[in-house]
């Protein structure tokens, strides 16, 4: 932000003294304003740098955020499986407690009964004791005093003894049903008890990754903070740098209107001086001229103005002039009168120089990119055919050859004002 100030000061400086003076202190001017495209220009590539470094960085970033996403979303599933298996052990262990209440209840009963059959047997046993040491049933049919008495007795005895075995079997099985519940229980039990040590093992697998997944998102957190602070200074540097360019690209407008102006006054004295030679000299002829403009550089064309698939970056775009291939140090001359407006290094077009030119009160602005030499400085005034130059390989190129622009007006960086060299030139 202090840089973008320091060249607005310097601007209005420069637009607040005359521009109509000796060219040595015009030409001091524009170097002093050349300096500042230079520095901006090197700041430029810096802050390119340091732009493409961050968005490096932000986008390492943007992949650990999106692993960590796809980790967030593993510990959604395993917690919802996990949430599942605990439902699932809690409603066993609910049915479990049911059978076991159901068991303690029929366990109560089989109790219950077997407690009755022992009353009724130890009566059996104490009636037996009080008529001897046993009951003979032999006796008892013995006894009979007739033969339906007998039949009587028979059946009678048969029922009694009956009895006592059925109340014995019950007993017994009543016995072993209660053995086989008893260990039923315990097995429910058993089970009930694993089931909780399971349960146990869930919430603590539960806890454990709930924890990691805090700690995941903390860091994700974290993470997404630092994108965001780099992102803000990138936007803000990126800012101060687009408006660096724009005050830049307004000073080297107002510059080229300053030279074009030059350039009109410089074309209105030789008018000037040419007449007066004439009426002091009548009988002397005028310079034999092909006319205003003349061809830049010997050599091959080897593109065309138009569309094209840019040789380096393989992608589409306009070429803005007319190249001319030949040997790297082949003389550049200025294709018309005129005053160099730039001369140094820019981006892709290498060591370039601009000329301002007028002509019948039109604006022109010739460029000669890619240069190997540059003979000339801002602010000097050179005649049609001065060499200014030599033909080279800087910049974006291929080969060495004169990448040659005509722009109606002044030259701007997005190029509108290009037209097509063989308009003016005959290559």
């Amino acid at each position: 932000m202090k840089r973008r100030w320091f060249l607005v000061s310097i601007i209005a400086v420069f637009m607040f003294t005359s521009f109509i003076g000796e060219t040595g202190v015009l030409a001091s001017k524009l170097n002093e304003l050349k300096k500042e495209q230079k520095q901006n220009e090197i700041k430029k590539n810096d802050l390119k740098s340091d732009i493409q470094t961050k968005e490096n960085e932000i986008k390492k970033i943007e992949a650990k955020i999106e692993d960590f996403m796809k980790q967030i979303l593993s510990l959604n599933k395993e917690i919802e499986e996990t949430n599942a298996n605990m439902n699932k052990v809690i409603d066993s262990i609910n049915q479990t407690n049911e059978e076991i209440d159901i068991l303690k209840e029929s366990i109560a009963d089989l109790e219950k009964k077997i407690e009755e059959r022992d009353v009724v047997l130890r009566e059996r046993v104490r009636a037996m004791q009080v008529k001897g040491s046993q009951v003979s049933y032999l006796d008892v049919l013995l006894g009979a005093n007739s033969f339906a008495d007998f039949i009587d007795r028979f059946s009678a005895v048969t029922t009694l003894m009956d009895a006592d075995r059925d109340i014995m079997r019950r007993q017994q099985e009543d016995i072993d049903q209660l053995e086989v519940e008893k260990a039923l229980v315990e097995k429910k039990l058993a089970e009930l008890e694993e089931s909780k040590a399971q349960l146990e093992k869930l919430k603590a697998s539960l806890e454990a990754q709930k924890k990691e997944k805090s700690q995941l998102i903390d860091q994700l957190e974290a993470e997404q903070e630092k994108l965001s602070l780099e992102k803000k200074d990138l936007e803000e540097e990126y800012h101060d740098t687009i408006e660096v360019e724009a005050e830049l690209e307004k000073a080297v407008i107002a510059e080229q209107k300053r030279i074009a102006e030059l350039a009109r006054q410089e074309e209105e004295r030789k008018r000037k001086a040419a007449a007066a030679a004439a009426a002091n000299k009548p009988g002397a002829l005028p310079n034999v001229s092909s006319g205003f403009w003349t061809r830049p550089a010997n050599g091959r064309v080897s593109s065309h103005f138009g569309w094209r698939v840019h040789p380096i970056f393989k992608t589409k775009r306009q070429h803005r002039g007319t190249d001319v291939a030949n040997s790297i140090g082949t003389p550049v001359v200025s294709a018309a009168d005129g005053v160099v407006s730039y001369a140094g290094q820019m981006g892709g077009y290498g060591n370039v120089i601009m000329v301002t030119h007028s002509s019948n009160g039109s604006i022109f602005t010739t460029v000669y990119g890619h240069l190997s030499k540059i003979n000339v400085s801002v602010g000097q005034v050179v005649d049609k055919g001065t060499r200014i130059g030599a033909l080279g390989n800087s910049g974006n190129s291929t080969g060495p050859h004169l990448h040659f622009e005509v722009h109606i007006g002044n030259w701007t960086a997005s190029g509108p004002s290009a037209v097509n060299p063989l308009r003016y030139v005959s290559f």
